[in-house]
């Protein structure tokens, strides 16, 4: 539904903009890795004795992106929208029913987790800057995806994220109507300013002697699918 709202608008060679302007829809795979800086001390916990030490390991995890970028008048400053999906997650305890995977007769659930985004972009370096091969810019994010603290109100839970975004433009010298033009492969630093554990929380019975990471770093492959002609 959302590719038959979008693409005919997308494809019109006229962009008429009041405020904001044609979106255009990109497929982002993604791998990131998480706790990148500042890995924090848990200890693992049976009813309620420390039975172990340990610390959050470096982790990739693969995405796939949905984005939905939509550009303004305002020079420099866009918004995106992004749906993304955790296609190979897994988990030893349902999210809903509570039922570990042990008592289901199973090594693990899948935990397909799904988050939602929504960027304020600010571009630092436009294309144009740099002969068409290299740019860059900040967002700032609301993000939705799961709970993650003691008291959490809700299973998702609002976060405010930080991104510093560069991407690399191989194919920038094609035509501008071919679409292997605008592919870009992206590195992006994340910082989550809110919504982590803090030192104390209990959390899956783990106990956090530092705070969680909030780092974090993707590596993104940027497929256009509309307007594929911009």
């Amino acid at each position: 539904m959302l590719f038959g709202v979008l693409w005919p608008v997308a494809a019109s060679s006229q962009q008429r903009c009041a405020f904001l302007c044609v979106p255009d829809v990109k497929l982002e795979p993604t791998v990131t890795i998480e706790h990148l800086f500042g890995a924090a001390r848990v200890e693992e916990l049976e009813d309620g004795v420390v039975v172990a030490t340990t610390r959050e390991a470096r982790e990739a995890v693969f995405e796939l992106i949905l984005a939905v970028g939509i550009p303004t008048e305002i020079p420099r400053v866009g918004f995106t929208i992004e749906t993304i999906f955790v296609p190979f997650g897994e988990t030893d305890t349902h999210p809903f029913t509570g039922a570990t995977a042990a008592d289901a007769g199973r090594a693990s659930f899948r935990d397909n987790g799904i988050e939602i985004e929504l960027e304020l972009n600010l571009t630092i370096l436009e294309a144009a800057q740099t002969g068409g091969w290299v740019e860059s810019h900040f967002d700032i994010v609301d993000k939705i995806s799961p709970g993650g603290i003691p008291g959490a109100g809700s299973v998702h839970t609002h976060k405010l994220n930080f991104e510093l975004d560069t991407a690399f433009l191989p194919f920038s010298r094609l035509p501008e109507d071919n679409w292997l033009h605008h592919f870009e492969i992206e590195g992006s630093l994340d910082y989550v300013a809110t919504g982590l554990p803090k030192a104390g929380d209990v959390v899956g019975g783990e106990r956090y002697l530092d705070d969680a990471s909030a780092w974090s770093f993707s590596l993104v492959g940027v497929i256009p699918l509309a307007p594929l002609a911009p």
